[in-house]
Formats: structure tokens, C-alpha cells, sequence
């Protein structure tokens, strides 16, 4: 099957169409259908995807072996095509997208006004975020995620709380803002190397790098301009003000969406585009990225800690755990980057069934105050089981896919202080500086553990509630959404060698690749006095 991507592409997008014109009785078990069909055809794309090739001539975009490319003209005057394709950066997040929306359908069965419109836009949704993680095309990565704001916007505008009308133009804006950055920086690109191929922009830029002092300038301006995109997009601190709101009002399902996979774009396009565009200006800047990642995992935490609101909290959680995304990105080893990436598929799980948890609360209190709370423990045993995997995951413990990929970090990190890494060899950081970066994020897996531990006493634990004794336990659909999100924390915490990092490790070989071509000479010396306190 040589066109796998763009089948993946048109199944959901066609399937909106369907969904439009089928009799009410007959749009949720088509629009599952549906979802299902897509995720089969990912599960496709594993198949066909050789883990262990190497970056090729053709195929080499600094990421690793990239596979399955498909290429066309679209707009030939400007430099534009129809450039899609997968490795080991895209093809996890693909998976993730494809199995959350299955989890986000079933989540959607108790949505029941308009759900002609409702299940239409969820499909085509899912055709503009699988096209955003395929496209190694700039425009084309940028078009796709243009055509994700509307669905969005009318899916927390049309089912959300009552504030949604305002927290949907929030997220609006702050996106557009973030697009149109990221945007302008890649046509300041291509009027200088006449191409938006992520494929071949970086030998495009390095040689003109080489040539050109002016472009040499200019090019930390451009890496900033698509990495300031990049924490908007992530909702990194202090980028991060639109998040909570949009969390509150939306629906759960679309915040399991948003938070899951919408979240992650961000962070993909900074190891997509902006790291191997500029490994030198990341090089330099590592500092910078590394404080925005610590300062979102503590800011997040102690938010997180402040809050009553369930959802709130999950929301303010969100933002510390892509934090520690954004900081194994920074430190730039191959444990550290191995960690960041596992870490976006492990808070894609995590935090889905933390808001499923907190829907399903709002669902039989009508309410998400924590301090109203207490006692479901034995008011709903099964939501209670569940309830605790879902925590524990949240905060990382063992045997759960977080506790994986917060390790790995912490390990990259103090690699980091290797005299031959990449930070330390090349006399970019101080070991102390280090240091602390890694002592203040391992607070924030500290204080993590205390306000979970403390939110699930006060929502399960204590004197059960007169109001709260007639609750129904969770039935089969919502134990469905449970279990499935449970087993695949549980399968990553046990099995990620088998099942995420012989995706990856040629991935991150690559990108790491662009940073030691790119390194000074001295970059294998002994640490000099310059690179220790």
C-alpha cells in the first residue's frame, strides 16, 4: 500500500462528511467505526515501519530515518508541496492520536445535543492533528494545525460551560498568534534557501549558514521566533495563561483531546523544526529553554496545589508534566531527549484519564469542589480501583509509564555533566548550574506525589457524604475508557523498550547527530575551567 498516510488522512476526513447525512440513531457507532478504521490503519503504519533503518541520503531530516514519504506539487511557485511522512518523532504521537480519539468517541456516548454537528467536527479534527504530526512540508505542518482551531473552537464553544464562549476565542487567538510566528519564521527561511522541505532544510541551512554572515545573524531570531511558537502552543510557562480556562469550559472528551495530543504539537515541532533548523542557536540557548521547562514544572505544581476545582487541578498538572518535556529537550543527551519523547505519549495517557476521572466526578455531583468532596470510595468501589491507577500514574510511580520517562530525564540530565556531552564539551554550561536545574525538577516530582496523594484523600477518603450516597457506580462504557487507558500506562511502564524505544532510538541518534555535526572542535576536550564551578 504505497499512499498508507493519505488513506489514514481521508478515512476520518470522509467519514465527517458521512456522519452528516446518517439518521441520529446510527452517528455514534458510525463515528466509532470510524475512529476505529483510522487506528487500524495506524497500527498499519507500525508494521511498515522499519525501526532500525538508518538516516538516509533521501530520507535524512535529522530526526532519523524518515519512512512511508509521499510527495506532490501543491503550490510549485512558492516552494510548497504535499510532503508527508513518518519516524520515530511523528509515528508515536500518530498512535496516540489514533487511540485517543477512539477513547474520546466512546467518552462522547452521553453527549446529546446537536450531535450531527458534534461528531462531524471530532472526525475532522482528527484528520488535521494526524496531518500536523505527518507533514514535513513547513506550510503544510502549518495548514494542518490552522484547520484543527476551528473544530476546537466550536467544540468548547457549542458543548463547553459557561464560559466558553470566551475561553474558545482565548484559545483561538493565543494559537493564531503562535501560528503566524511560527509562520513568519519559515518564509524568512525559504526567501533565503527557496524551500520549506523539513527533510532538506537542514543541509539547506547549514550550507547557507556557512555561507552567509547576515543569515548567521539572523538565525537565533529565527530559532526564538519557532520556539516562542513552540511553548505557546505547549501552554510552557509563562506562554501558558490560555490553558486552564479552555480546560474548565470544555467538554471532558475534548479535554482529554486537548490535553492528550493538541498539547504535544508544541513540543514535536521543536524537535521537528526548530532544533534540527538550528542546532547551534539551541546549543547556545539551552539555558533559557531549560528555565522555561523547570519554571513550568514547579509554576504547575504549585498551582496545581492552590486549587479546589478538579479540573482545574488536572489542568495546572498538565502544564508541570510538558515541562518536563521541554527540559529533557534542553539538556540535549540522548536519555534525556529518549525521556522527553516517551514522556509526551506517557502525559498523552496519564492526563486523559485524569480528566475522565474528573468528568465522570462532574458527571454525578454536578459539581468539581474538591471540598465538597469525600467518601466515593465506597460509594463506587470500581470508579475508586480505577481511580487509584489513574492517580498513581499521574504521579509517577513505579511501573507506570510517567515514572519511565521522568527518570530517563533526570538521568539525561545529570549525563549532561559528562565532560563530553554535548552542554559540558562544547563549554555552553557550568556543572553547577546543572545541578541545580536537576534538583529543583526532582522537587517538582516531590510535590507532585503530595497534592495527588492529598486530592485523591479528599475526593475518596473521609465520611461519605449524605449527598453522594445514591451515586451510581461507573458502567460498562466508562469502564471501557478506564481500563484501556489504565493498560496502555501500565504496558508503557513495564514494556517501553518493546514498545516506544524500538521506535525511537534512531530518531534520537539523528537529532543528536545535527547537534554533535554542528559542535565546536573542542566539543570532545576535557572539561576546562570555563564548563565547572
Amino acid at each position: 500500500m504505497n499512499h498508507l498516510l493519505s488513506i489514514l488522512l481521508l478515512i476520518p476526513a470522509i467519514g465527517s462528511i458521512v456522519v452528516l447525512f446518517l439518521p441520529r440513531r446510527a452517528i455514534r457507532w458510525t463515528a466509532l467505526g470510524i475512529t476505529l478504521l483510522t487506528f487500524f490503519f495506524s497500527l498499519m503504519l507500525l508494521l511498515r515501519f522499519d525501526a532500525h533503518s538508518p538516516p538516509g541520503i533521501d530520507h535524512a531530516s535529522g530526526n532519523g530515518a524518515v519512512q512511508l514519504v509521499e510527495r506532490a506539487p501543491w503550490i510549485a511557485g512558492f516552494h510548497i508541496e504535499y510532503l508527508v511522512g513518518v519516524d520515530g518523532l511523528s509515528l508515536p504521537l500518530v498512535l496516540l492520536a489514533t487511540f485517543m480519539w477512539v477513547i474520546a468517541c466512546v467518552a462522547s456516548w452521553n453527549i446529546g445535543t446537536a450531535i450531527r454537528v458534534y461528531f462531524p467536527l471530532l472526525l475532522f479534527l482528527e484528520t488535521a492533528i494526524i496531518g500536523t504530526f505527518v507533514s514535513l512540508d513547513g506550510v503544510l505542518f502549518c495548514a494542518f494545525f490552522e484547520l484543527s482551531l476551528m473544530p476546537v473552537c466550536l467544540l468548547i464553544g457549542l458543548w463547553g460551560g459557561p464560559r466558553r464562549g470566551p475561553a474558545a476565542l482565548k484559545f483561538l487567538v493565543c494559537m493564531l498568534f503562535a501560528s503566524t510566528g511560527m509562520l513568519a519564521a519559515l518564509i524568512l527561511i525559504d526567501l533565503n534557501v527557496h524551500s520549506f522541505d523539513l527533510i532538506e532544510l537542514p543541509k539547506l541551512i547549514g550550507a547557507k549558514l556557512a555561507a552567509s554572515s547576515s543569515f548567521h545573524r539572523l538565525s537565533p531570531v529565527l530559532f526564538v521566533l519557532i520556539v516562542l511558537a513552540c511553548f505557546i502552543k505547549s501552554a510552557a510557562v509563562p506562554l501558558h495563561a490560555w490553558l486552564a480556562d479552555v480546560h474548565v469550559e470544555a467538554p471532558t472528551p475534548i479535554s482529554m483531546i486537548l490535553a492528550a495530543v493538541l498539547l504535544k504539537i508544541g513540543v514535536y515541532a521543536m524537535f521537528r523544526i526548530a532544533y534540527p533548523l538550528f542546532p547551534e542557536a539551541a546549543r547556545h540557548l539551552w539555558l533559557p529553554i531549560a528555565l522555561v521547562g523547570v519554571g513550568s514544572i514547579l509554576y504547575g505544581v504549585l498551582c496545581a496545589m492552590a486549587q479546589t476545582d478538579f479540573k482545574r487541578l488536572v489542568a495546572f498538572s498538565s502544564i508541570s508534566q510538558m515541562g518536563f518535556v521541554i527540559f529533557g529537550a534542553a539538556m540535549m543527551t540522548a536519555a534525556s531527549v529518549s525521556g522527553a519523547l516517551l514522556m509526551m505519549v506517557a502525559h498523552g495517557i496519564t492526563v486523559a484519564m485524569m480528566f475522565f476521572i474528573a468528568g465522570v466526578v462532574s458527571d454525578r455531583a454536578s459539581h468539581r469542589d474538591l471540598d465538597r468532596l469525600g467518601g466515593l470510595a465506597s460509594t463506587m468501589p470500581r470508579f475508586w480501583g480505577f481511580s487509584v491507577i489513574g492517580f498513581f500514574a499521574s504521579l509517577g510511580l513505579p511501573g507506570f509509564c510517567l515514572f519511565v520517562a521522568e527518570i530517563l530525564i533526570l538521568l539525561g540530565t545529570f549525563g549532561a555533566l559528562r565532560s563530553d556531552s554535548i552542554l559540558l564539551g562544547g563549554h555552553f554550561a557550568r556543572r553547577g548550574t546543572i545541578y541545580t536545574l536537576a534538583i529543583f525538577a526532582s522537587l517538582g516530582i516531590i510535590l507532585t506525589a503530595g497534592y495527588t496523594l492529598w486530592a485523591l484523600q479528599r475526593i475518596f477518603f473521609g465520611p461519605e457524604r449524605a449527598e453522594q450516597k445514591n451515586f451510581a457506580d461507573i458502567d460498562e462504557r466508562e469502564t471501557t475508557v478506564l481500563a484501556a487507558l489504565a493498560g496502555m500506562a501500565i504496558l508503557l511502564g513495564v514494556f517501553p523498550g518493546v514498545f516506544f524505544f524500538s521506535m525511537t532510538g534512531k530518531t534520537v541518534d539523528g537529532l543528536l547527530g545535527w547537534f554533535e555535526r554542528t559542535a565546536p572542535t573542542n566539543h570532545n576536550s576535557p572539561v576546562g575551567p570555563t564548563s565547572a564551578n
